[in-house]
């Protein structure tokens, strides 16, 4: 394969087809052709200079989207204060970074599969052969390849503004960029101190800051103008995690997206208090939004709406932004809107530069991109100044560049030409990053990328993006190259490219049905793999397109019996053993197999079965939801190491893909690593918005580590928005109720629980885990905490929640509970809950006769952990609050083996708290409470801790 360019995105290219060539135990040869002395570097990250800083934080600028630290991980190692993933790490500094990468992949176990060889020279020209390609060099030599990759990156900087006067002075500097293009402006010391930048944006900021440093006159000012005159905004020092929208609705004319995204901007704006993370959110969806547009729309958006859009978008780090306002404040930068008229050389060196200047209509903070008219009157001014220095940005239009290469593959060959441009002349028309010729096809084996890509993307240039297309096209060329082998329906294995072999899942796994039920199924697995309602709707619709279909029916079966779909589980089992004996592979027959045994004995043969068939099969997606405790499968163990090692030995199988990286996510912020967890997720959903697991892990993380008000409002907005068909929503609303009782703020608790977990919204065994348990959390939190504090006296000190009303009554959810999960529970976690919910609702004896089943019953936890819980509970009911705060005491330490999270197994230590209090106790309680905040901020825990009389003191 040759990659030509060597910068980031051809860095990145050559980085993911060796892993995913090791992955595959695919030999492959990769070369890059860059005249670059290394590779990594590019335009962007090319500069020397330590000031100028990367516009993403480090945490976002991962080359492995499968480990969203890596690059944080890597600084760690590097420098001092490299574990912050909210740096701003300098640019070359990530150049470095690439570098070693690239270099350590292939040293490592990838190379035994790839090699990687830079050819130091410029690409000229390309050719096709029957088999390929051959790549033409500037030193004349020509490489075959299998697999051509386009991976040039952001193109020169492109300066047809500039009047014939301006581009043919030696005081120009065209290209900002070009190596030592800066060296000679920072050392004149003979002619006019100030300069003129042309253009605003970040690259103008990086270059103020070069030229105004201790290194350069402290005379000189540096005027900025561009024709609006605006300059970046700021990113702020604590980041908020992106709201993205739901965009299904947005309609694809201009006009009515701009109307959307001002709405977007607003609401956000109005929930969170900030603007950002709704441009953050959008830029996940512009790809989207871009490919509804007429040509014509395009067009308009790049003459009206895409300077306003890039002010928001592209924003500066903190550190730089405080630099540029000092500078602004002490007016030695100055910015204006304005456009080069005229220059003419000054007597002693340097220019007089004429501009024409007029009012411009700035856009306020956070205001969306607006198409109205800048107006204004036209005038003339002058500078004088040393050097006019070129900001305003790579080459648009690639017809415009006079790179060879580039025109190469547009000239006309044969009637045709190999690549067409798409809008505006922003790169080239291709099908998923493959080149389309003039004809349409894309028959040729070339593939392109990032910059290249902005005709048909719009936001096409920035590190998560790249990154993400860097892997596609990787894992498209293997497939198109070096295929693996397939299985037709007869079990025959034959070559990758073979025409007959039969339809795949989303993970790539074949199955035995027709085209048309498969992509039914299909649906059907992605909502599972999102966490949506209604999945069983598609499944019903495959196989009754194909009866015979015993995955579809195993499906079926498997989801109604465990995760409460509505599905016939017996005559779907049925429908799977018949089905499977006329038609089905090794793996379709253990999956059937699989199932029969769960709907007979989950707990025990049917998770041995299961984990024999993941053994087997690890990209059985099917499969894997079920083995894995999450909120919509009860999973196989409830043992945490043994379900952190089930999801963590699948890395293999699954790589960086979004679901994968969801649950990863999850198991990561069970074992408190909340950080890589937070950005596990955050990775997660930059792929897939409606990932309901990366949802739920970054809902932890946010509770976990206190960030309740904007834990609250994330949630909130997800569930509005990318979230709207999102199964288990009760689940997602108790942890918005849990932020709202973090932050005291009972009312919205109220009208949360009417509104979203009150019975008959909220059944079955969410009602008993989520609606239960909170009204349970609330009650001893707030309206019951007071009298256990003061021992019922009324006035005592110590009243922190004087007039707080009592939660609602539980009866309702009970009795919006199979009578059956309470009494006789499966699980020490659903046992747990209804001992719970039988305390809340005073029901001693039910409770009494819960914790007789519990130590009747095989599994050693419901013996143990969950009896004495009961116990615990018994004598609080009883008053007995010593023997009650003793016998919890004793659990908590093994309380994990219950299963469930540790937000879900607090309202234990919720129930330890109370009864310590209530004994008298508050010294305990209070350092408990104490260990609490310093883990994570809570107003409640906050106005508990205060309100505790300890050695006569009220604290």
């Amino acid at each position: 394969m040759v990659i030509v360019g060597a910068g980031a995105a051809g860095t990145l290219v050559a980085l993911h087809l060796a892993r995913t060539a090791g992955r595959r135990s695919t030999g492959i040869d990769v070369v890059l052709v860059d005249p670059a002395d290394r590779w990594g570097r590019g335009t962007s990250f090319g500069t020397l200079d330590d000031q100028h800083l990367l516009n993403v934080p480090a945490a976002g600028m991962s080359a492995l989207p499968e480990d969203p630290a890596h690059f944080v991980g890597w600084r760690t190692r590097e420098e001092t204060d490299g574990g912050d993933p909210a740096t701003f790490a300098r640019r070359r500094q990530y150049a470095r970074y690439l570098d070693e990468t690239l270099t350590e992949t292939y040293q490592g176990p990838p190379g035994e599969f790839a090699s990687l060889h830079h050819v130091r020279a410029s690409a000229v020209s390309l050719r096709r052969t029957g088999s390929g390609a051959v790549v033409a060099t500037s030193d004349g030599r020509e490489l075959e390849a299998d697999a051509v990759v386009v991976a040039t990156g952001l193109p020169a900087a492109g300066h047809a503004w500039a009047p014939e006067s301006l581009r043919s002075s030696a005081f120009f500097v065209p290209d900002p960029w070009a190596a030592g293009a800066l060296d000679v402006v920072r050392r004149d010391r003979s002619g006019p101190g100030d300069v003129l930048l042309v253009g605003t944006g970040l690259t103008m900021v990086d270059v103020t800051l070069s030229l105004t440093d201790q290194a350069n006159r402290s005379d000189r000012v540096v005027h900025a103008i561009s024709r609006n005159g605006r300059l970046p905004r700021a990113h702020v020092p604590e980041l908020k995690l992106a709201a993205i929208p739901d965009v299904s609705e947005w309609g694809s004319s201009l006009a009515d997206i701009r109307a959307q995204v001002r709405r977007h901007l607003e609401t956000v704006e109005r929930d969170s208090g900030d603007w950002r993370p709704a441009v953050d959110g959008l830029r996940f969806q512009i790809a989207t939004l871009w490919g509804r547009l007429s040509n014509e729309d395009r067009a308009e958006f790049l003459a009206s709406d895409a300077g306003a859009w890039n002010v928001l978008r592209h924003r500066m780090p903190p550190s730089s932004a405080a630099l540029v306002d000092g500078l602004r404040d002490t007016g030695r930068l100055v910015l204006s809107p304005g456009s080069v008229v005229e220059a003419e050389p000054l007597p002693t060196g340097g220019l007089r530069v004429t501009v024409s200047t007029r009012s411009a209509r700035s856009t306020s903070e956070g205001e969306a991109p607006d198409a109205a008219s800048e107006g204004g009157v036209s005038e003339t001014t002058s500078y004088d100044v040393g050097w006019v220095v070129n900001c305003t940005g790579p080459q648009a239009d690639i017809r415009l560049l006079g790179d060879p290469f580039l025109d190469d593959l547009l000239r006309p060959r044969g009637g045709a030409s190999t690549a067409v441009v798409s809008m505006a002349g922003m790169g080239f028309v291709t099908e998923q990053g493959r080149l389309i010729d003039s004809e349409g096809r894309t028959d040729a084996p070339l593939w392109t990328l990032g910059a290249l890509r902005r005709g048909e993307l719009w936001e096409s240039t920035a590190v998560p993006e790249i990154r993400s297309q860097a892997l596609a096209v990787s894992t498209a060329v293997l497939d198109a190259i070096a295929p693996l082998p397939r299985r037709l329906a007869d079990g025959r294995i034959v070559s990758g490219h073979h025409p007959a072999a039969r339809p795949r899942d989303p993970l790539g796994l074949p199955i035995s049905t027709t085209a048309e039920a498969a992509t039914a199924y299909n649906a059907g697995l992605e909502r599972l793999m999102r966490l949506q309602d209604d999945v069983e709707v598609p499944l019903r619709e495959a196989v009754a397109l194909d009866p015979d279909f015993a995955l579809g029916h195993a499906t079926l079966a498997l989801l109604g019996h465990e995760a409460g779909a509505d599905a016939d589980v017996q005559a779907s089992l049925e429908a799977a053993l018949q089905a499977v004996l006329k038609r089905g592979d090794e793996r379709e027959r253990s999956l059937v197999d699989v199932v029969a045994q769960r709907v007979k004995d989950v707990r025990h043969q049917g998770a041995r079965a299961l984990m024999n068939h993941i053994a087997g099969h690890p990209r059985d997606i099917l499969a894997v939801s079920a083995a894995v405790p999450t909120i919509a499968f009860s999973g196989v163990t409830d043992v945490q190491q043994e379900a952190w090692d089930l999801v963590e030995g699948l890395a293999p199988a699954y790589g960086d893909h979004w679901w994968y990286i969801s649950l990863l996510a999850f198991t990561r912020q069970d074992q408190f690593r909340f950080e890589e967890a937070g950005l596990l997720a955050e990775s997660a959903l930059s792929c897939e918005p409606s990932s309901g697991h990366a949802v739920h892990a970054q809902t932890h993380v946010m509770y976990e580590t206190g960030q309740h008000e904007g834990g609250r409002v994330w949630l909130d907005h997800w569930v509005t928005e990318s979230g709207r068909s999102a199964s288990h929503r009760a689940h997602f609303s108790w942890h918005a109720a849990l932020h709202e009782l973090a932050l005291g703020d009972t009312e919205a608790v109220r009208r949360r629980y009417y509104s979203q977990l009150a019975p008959p919204a909220v059944t079955g065994v969410r009602a008993l885990i989520d609606s239960a348990s909170l009204l349970w959390r609330w009650r001893l939190t707030t309206s019951d905490w007071d009298a256990a504090v003061t021992h019922g006296v009324p006035d005592a000190p110590g009243n922190a929640f004087t007039g707080e009303s009592a939660p609602p009554p539980i009866g309702s959810v009970l009795e919006a509970v199979d009578p059956i999960m309470v009494e006789r529970p499966e699980t020490p976690f659903v046992a747990l809950h209804a001992a719970i919910a039988l305390a809340a609702s005073e029901q001693p004896a039910r409770l009494a006769a819960l914790a007789q089943h519990c130590r009747r019953s095989d599994d050693a936890t419901m013996r143990t952990v969950v009896a004495t819980v009961c116990d615990a509970l018994l004598a609080a009911a009883e008053r007995r609050w010593d023997a009650a705060a003793t016998l919890l005491d004793d659990t908590v330490p093994v309380l994990a083996k219950v299963g469930g999270s540790a937000a879900q197994r607090e309202i234990v230590e919720e129930t330890l708290l109370f009864c310590l209090v209530s004994a008298g106790h508050a010294e305990r309680a209070h350092a408990l409470l104490d260990a609490r905040l310093h883990r994570r901020p809570s107003l409640l825990d906050a106005r508990r801790r205060s309100s505790l009389l300890v050695g006569g003191v009220t604290v």
